[in-house]
């Protein structure tokens, strides 16, 4: 419930909103109570031939008869304690007292009744019938500007819910952004995607929820409270004997229905992970012929989806039918205490004082009204249970990931990287993704600025690992990397984001259209920057000749339109139009032809000379563009030289780049 309560402080950021959801629940809140009242004077004037004015008339001299009535039994009490015993004067004098407090009482509605009086004569009709048509009138136009209210209110609401939800997601998007990556690998997208969607769709339905029939029908309940406790507040304590036991049960199913609801979000991320899936790995699942077994797992999720929808609809059953036998006792109760003291003209139950003066049929009736009127808010907000127990639940996993924090951040200080910085320095490295082994152990490296870098070793040595150590995807465990002196971990990421481009061996492109795509590290380039990177990077053709918007062209989810050379291509596009400082090209051309290949190669020799570049490749045409090669080995390196130092001396680089299978690669 304490993530749920940070979800509705969001609503101060809308004050005026709140306040008129305040002001018109409480209007359709009064005016409720007020349409349930006019029962009485229809029972007790209209239904007895009578217009409210003679009406008042005949309760004014039946007030003061019983006033009178009231004086002459204190006097006669007053002279028989005078003449009587200690023990009779003391339980007379309870008797004057008791008297005392009736007048009074009697006094204090006389008082009422004559001051509606000249009202109640210069404008209300003075028959039984007109009287009628009055206080259907006042009905009719009670009802109508109650529901005007209600549409505006339900309008605020809504408005209220809907920008709490885009807040929350905007926040929570922004704040995935700055997560580490290995929050991604562990969660998986459809974790994710539950809680940025559903997850916080039901928190903002949750804050509708509230500040909607949540306030709405809670002050329809007080005010029919009210209005019960006018008649006979005495009677309505004992009518709702019955209520704690309800609070009781709702509790505990309050518990059950979060705890249902949480784990139904878990296994809906379930779903939606293998949903994600599936549907990026098609092309595998089909050519391997495993549609039956991604089938059989996929209704695996949903069936245990399935129940815990089933859980959460049984609790969620048992919630109504609570409110509603609740509510019928009271009804009963009430009826069975009124009906006695209405017929039998009692005031009090079993030696228990319920009202002063005996209640007429019109009180009783309009009492009977109020508690009806307090049991449909009541029979409604049973209905938004679930849906508040939902939003509790889906607030937690919501913020739980908002207050997960990210471990690279930039430094409180940030040192300024010179502009001519001399060597990128990997110092002492070690890294690892989790408990298990180092990835990177003892790592020495140092790059001179202008200088070409290859990196060569087996599958899982960790020659991509140490490539993501300088754009800071990943931070070290031990050791540091330095740009010139500066450790990168005491720079701002921006600052050291905006000096590196990288194309990597799966080249990732958003659905956008290629000049975009092309244009992503450099926004706001030119059209004719775009089409130049394009030329330098052999895209220019195909994208002209085959695709037929050219540069304005859809590439679809993850560039899918497009093959995987000629995604390569638009990423190598994109890197020349960044212009870089460091480059870093991880199996950059792995997905293009050999002749597209050969272009590219003399491309990249021209544009990589005095840039400072680091490559991950095996293919020998590739290794001659660099100064000098670096050989990895279980996250450590070997060797460092030229191609016919390494040649001559490293088993390693031989097996790796010299033989034509490439068998280790």
């Amino acid at each position: 419930m304490k993530q749920f309560g940070r979800a509705m402080r969001l609503a101060a950021r809308y004050p005026g909103t709140v306040a008129a959801v305040w002001a018109t629940s409480v209007l359709v809140a009064v005016l409720w109570a007020a349409n349930l009242a006019a029962v009485w004077p229809v029972v007790d004037a209209v239904m007895q031939g009578e217009s409210i004015p003679s009406w008042l008339v005949r309760e004014i001299e039946q007030g003061d008869q019983a006033l009178a009535d009231l004086r002459s039994q204190r006097l006669a009490a007053a002279r028989r304690m005078s003449i009587s015993g200690p023990e009779t004067a003391a339980q007379l004098a309870r008797e004057i007292t008791n008297l005392r407090t009736r007048e009074g009482l009697t006094t204090a509605e006389n008082q009422r009744w004559r001051s509606i009086q000249p009202f109640a004569d210069r404008w209300l009709p003075d028959t039984p019938f007109e009287t009628l048509a009055c206080v259907c009138a006042f009905l009719m136009v009670g009802t109508l500007v109650k529901n005007v209210f209600r549409i505006f209110n339900q309008l605020l609401v809504s408005r209220l819910g809907f920008l709490i939800a885009f807040d929350i997601r905007k926040e929570y998007f922004r704040h995935l952004l700055r997560l580490d990556l290995g929050e991604f690998t562990d969660r998986g997208r459809g974790d994710h995607m539950t809680r940025c969607t559903t997850d916080i769709h039901n928190t903002g339905y949750g804050v509708q929820t509230v500040f909607g029939q949540a306030i709405c029908e809670p002050l329809k309940m007080i005010a029919c409270t009210i209005g019960a406790a006018w008649f006979s507040w005495r009677l309505l304590l004992l009518v709702m004997v019955v209520a704690p036991l309800a609070v009781l049960m709702i509790r505990w199913l309050g518990k059950s229905l979060k705890r249902a609801n949480r784990r139904a979000m878990e296994e809906l991320s379930g779903v939606y992970e293998s949903l994600t899936e599936t549907l990026s790995a098609v092309r595998l699942i089909r050519s391997f012929g495993r549609e039956p077994s991604e089938r059989s797992r996929f209704n695996k999720g949903l069936k245990h989806y399935y129940n815990r929808q089933m859980r959460i609809a049984t609790y969620d059953s048992l919630t109504s039918p609570l409110t509603e036998n609740v509510g019928v006792a009271m009804v009963i109760l009430g009826a069975i205490s009124g009906g006695y003291l209405v017929l039998n003209e009692q005031t009090s139950l079993f030696g228990i004082p319920i009202s002063d003066t005996p209640l007429t049929h019109g009180q009783m009736t309009a009492f009977f009204a109020m508690l009806a009127g307090m049991g449909d808010p009541a029979r409604r907000l049973s209905g938004v249970f679930n849906i508040i127990q939902s939003a509790v639940a889906s607030s937690e996993r919501v913020f739980e990931v908002l207050d997960r924090q990210p471990s690279i951040t930039d430094p409180e200080s940030p040192q300024a990287i010179p502009e001519t910085w001399r060597t990128l320095r990997f110092e002492n490295l070690s890294f690892q993704y989790n408990s298990e082994a180092l990835t990177l152990e003892g790592v020495n490296l140092e790059v001179r600025r202008g200088e070409t870098i290859a990196i060569v070793g087996p599958n899982g040595c960790g020659k991509s690992t140490l490539l993501s150590l300088p754009p800071r995807l990943y931070d070290p465990c031990e050791g540091a990397v330095y740009l010139g002196e500066v450790d990168l971990r005491d720079a701002r990421l921006r600052d050291i984001r905006k000096r590196i481009g990288i194309v990597s061996q799966q080249a990732l492109l958003l659905s956008d259209t290629i000049a975009e795509n092309i244009a992503y590290g450099k926004p706001g380039a030119s059209h004719e920057e775009i089409v130049e990177a394009a030329k330098r990077a052999h895209a220019h053709t195909f994208i002209t000749q085959r695709l037929a918007d050219g540069y304005n062209t859809h590439v679809g989810p993850g560039g899918g339109r497009l093959s995987g050379g000629q995604r390569q291509r638009i990423a190598l596009a994109r890197a020349i139009l960044r212009d870089p400082e460091i480059l870093i090209l991880d199996e950059a051309t792995s997905q293009i032809d050999m002749e597209s290949e050969q272009l590219i190669q003399k491309t990249l020799a021209e544009f990589t000379r005095d840039r400072t570049t680091l490559l991950i490749t095996h293919r020998p045409s590739t290794l001659t563009l660099a100064d000098r090669i670096v050989v990895m080995d279980h996250g450590r390196i070997i060797d460092v030289g030229t191609a016919d130092e390494l040649e001559g001396r490293c088993d390693m680089f031989r097996r790796l780049c010299c033989s034509p299978l490439l068998e280790s690669a």
